[in-house]
């Protein structure tokens, strides 16, 4: 059975299309190869700088013969249907079959279709491949009509047979014809070569200085990069992401080690590894005792006679300019930040907006900064110290720094803060105020990250909800499913306990009344013309804090659930709520699905989940996940699988007994109407069992609850292998649908198992 060898050979891929590359040319052919009737035993696709590579190993020689029936129009349907059905199967009409059905005759066609050599498939099935190649980006080279990511020199396309036996597949794509050579290495190659099978193939490349798995030139890079660094008493900056696009760069690493002009060692070690990874796409090489950045490891793509050190000479001249860049906008903001101190370098933010309907940056700041101090002592932080840090955690954003490397905002911010005196864990949250970032980032544990961190969220979540710009299907501009999940993971990361319910209200609330965080009000008068219209009275104020803490205080007292309030007049607050409460609600919908797929992961099941959401407090993340994962526990169990069907047999007979007797059974059931002794076990039970779940779920002990449902397994169960509950006495059927009634009612403190699947 022959093996297939495929290499298209171009100008250099860019790196971060290699790896999608290869496996799209290994789906897209193999799929065609199995479409068109070939099987195959393996396949693997390669990639490097200026080619594509893909071995198919065991394919037959040709395609089996295949025969297909089709049914046709009965034998007295009109002529132009029988002739529409020849058509299709490509038959005349003596060819047909006529066979007897209930219906009458009817014509059947057998189409045959003789196999086909795979070169003459693998001809077919590359050309489209190449011509409708899924690259991200294509260009048009010469006066050809061909699409490449970069101009395409040549295609290597091989059958090799058991003997060893090549034979070049007849194929030509505008005007490339398909052969059996190549070509190594740019500089260190001898030109072009023939091979005869992939092993032949790969062996040639390699001593053609061409190294054909981007894993294995990856491997070689990391090794050698660590061996050198070990040397020298230092240990290199791990970067998978700039390891495999340097892999993709070069198609015979050469490693060399350079050192860092001592004028630079002194900038964060963030920068220098920034710096160069951007710029330059060297490896940091840093010092383990000090965690300085000391040296770097560039990889070229050739060998010198002088062992790289011209290559090194130049690379350092270049790094020098580049860090000296870097020193400049470093000792130009600290500068600023020891002159006019975070804040003074945050004033810029007035002037960039934000969103055009959510104002500036610094209107967000100041925004983030109410509700950091808010959500402060919820987490365990000082109010003042979570202001501080909201107000100064965006003013990197202004730095220079920040500006030529956007990926340094926070921990530039973290460095500015320490430099202009900010301590107490402020520092910390301008750099930790941003994570967690993705589902493999930290989450912030110290309290003042968490507030700060969970304030910039609440906001963008809450801003965006007001305005009403959600996500929709795939697209999320606005990273709201992520702010989602981070709020979600810093709530359950830090065992925060909050009813995110009132919060979100506020905030939504807000944005339809005057309120300083969303109209931006600029002095005492204006913010109390603003609260005149709510019936606020802020006369007493004396600045403009004073008047804006006044009016969340008494915004406060307004209770979304119960519409109620003391301090503001209902007509003029109502329009406002009823416009920000489907809203909140929505949000709050949003949060509950993230935190469904957020749960989903850990191996909690969605159903389990929904049992919890439909409970209250389920505003309460950390207290509706704690339920969520006691339920899930309880229904692996033997008593949880049990318990939950005795209880939906109850449900079941019950909601039919009432459905057909127009009556709700929840009036209590008498003992002294019991008649058996299963009756007056299960009455005891739930007696027993009642007092200790409402205990359990007080005190917030799930698995408690859960402990003492379980206690209901066994008596539920021996009721109903004895017991008949539609007695033909009325006095006895009412008192023990009243008693189904007391399962459910106790049963349903937990969760609502109601929504239990199964």
């Amino acid at each position: 059975m022959p093996d297939l060898l495929i290499e298209l050979f171009s100008e250099e891929i860019p790196a971060r299309m290699q790896a999608r590359a290869a496996e799209d040319l290994r789906r897209g052919m193999t799929d065609a190869l199995v479409a068109a009737g070939l099987t195959y035993a393996g396949a693997a696709a390669f990639s490097t700088p200026r080619r594509l590579a893909l071995t198919v190993q065991g394919l037959p020689a040709q395609s089996p013969t295949t025969r297909e029936e089709r049914k046709g129009p009965r034998v007295d349907a009109p002529a132009q249907a029988i002739e529409g059905f020849l058509r299709g199967a490509g038959l005349t009409r003596d060819q047909l079959e006529v066979r007897d059905e209930k219906k009458g005759q009817v014509y059947f066609a057998t189409i045959t279709r003789p196999g086909r050599a795979a070169a003459d498939i693998v001809a077919e099935e590359l050309e489209k491949l190449i011509r409708n190649f899924p690259w991200p980006k294509s260009m048009r080279w010469g006066a050809g009509s061909l699409r490449w990511v970069r101009p395409l020199h040549s295609i290597l396309c091989i059958l090799t047979d058991e003997a060893g036996e090549a034979q070049i597949v007849d194929l030509d794509v505008d005007g490339i014809r398909a052969g059996n050579t190549t070509e190594g290495h740019r500089f260190m190659g001898a030109g072009r070569f023939a091979v005869s099978s992939f092993d032949d193939y790969r062996a040639r490349l390699r001593r053609e200085h061409v190294i054909l798995d981007a894993v294995e030139r990856a491997e070689h890079i990391w090794q050698e990069a660590g061996n050198q660094a070990f040397a020298s008493g230092l240990e290199v900056v791990e970067d998978r992401g700039l390891l495999s696009e340097v892999a993709g760069l070069v198609e015979w690493p050469v490693v060399l080690m350079g050192r860092i002009d001592d004028a630079f060692l002194d900038l964060p070690p963030e920068v220098l590894q920034t710096s160069m990874k951007e710029h330059q796409k060297f490896f940091s090489v840093k010092n383990p005792k000090t965690g300085r950045i000391e040296r770097f490891v560039t990889v070229a793509n050739v060998e010198t006679a002088d062992h790289g050190a011209t290559i090194l000479a130049g690379n350092q001249k270049v790094l020098a300019a580049r860090l000296s860049d870097a020193k400049f906008f470093w000792e130009n903001d600290l500068r600023i930040v020891r002159e006019r101190g975070l804040e003074g370098m945050a004033e810029g933010l007035r002037d960039v907006t934000f969103h055009n309907k959510l104002g500036s940056q610094a209107d967000r700041v100041a925004r983030i900064e109410a509700l950091a101090r808010e959500i402060a002592p919820l987490v365990g932080a000082k109010p003042d110290l979570a202001a501080e840090a909201a107000r100064v955690a965006k003013a990197d954003l202004q730095s220079a720094m920040v500006g030529e490397f956007p990926e340094l905002q926070g921990v530039m911010g973290r460095y500015y803060a320490a430099a202009a005196g900010h301590d107490d864990g402020v520092p910390e949250a301008c750099e930790e105020h941003y994570k967690p970032l993705g589902p493999g980032d930290a989450v912030p544990s110290a309290p003042v990250s968490v507030a700060v961190a969970l304030a910039d969220k609440i906001d963008t979540l809450c801003g965006f909800w007001a305005i009403d710009e959600k996500p929709t299907g795939s697209k999320d501009p606005y990273a709201l499913r992520r702010a989602a999940l981070g709020v979600i993971r810093l709530v359950l990361g830090n065992g925060v306990r909050l009813s995110i319910s009132p919060i979100l209200l506020r905030r939504v609330f807000l944005s339809f009344y005057g309120n300083p965080w969303f109209d931006f009000v600029a002095n005492v008068r204006e913010l109390e013309a603003h609260a005149k219209r709510l019936g606020f009275d802020l006369s007493d104020a004396k600045s403009l804090d004073e008047a804006a803490a006044e009016m969340n205080r008494k915004l406060r007292s307004y209770d979304p659930f119960t519409g109620k309030t003391k301090d503001v007049d209902e007509s003029l607050i109502d329009p406002a709520m009823k416009k920000a409460l489907p809203r909140v609600e929505d949000l709050l919908a949003f949060l509950h699905d993230r935190l469904k797929v957020h749960l989903r992961d850990e191996g909690i099941r969605h159903d389990v989940i929904d049992a919890c959401l439909a409970m209250p407090g389920n505003d309460d993340l950390t207290l509706l996940v704690r339920r969520a994962r006691a339920l899930g526990d309880f229904l692996k169990t033997d008593d949880g699988g049990n318990l939950l069907q005795g209880f939906k047999r109850a449900n079941n007979i019950l909601t039919q007994a009432e459905e057909k007797d127009g009556v709700e059974y929840s009036y209590g059931a008498d003992v002294k109407f019991a008649e058996t002794d299963e009756e007056r076990a299960l009455f005891a039970a739930l007696d027993t069992a009642e007092p200790a779940i409402a205990a359990a779920l007080k005190a917030e002990d799930f698995a408690a609850a859960m402990r003492a449902m379980a206690a209901l397994r066994a008596p539920i169960d021996a009721f109903f292998e004895a017991v008949q509950v539609n007695a033909e006495v009325q006095v006895i059927r009412r008192n023990r649908l009243n008693l189904l009634s007391s399962i459910r009612r106790i049963c349903l403190q937990a969760a609502d198992l109601t929504r239990i699947e199964g």
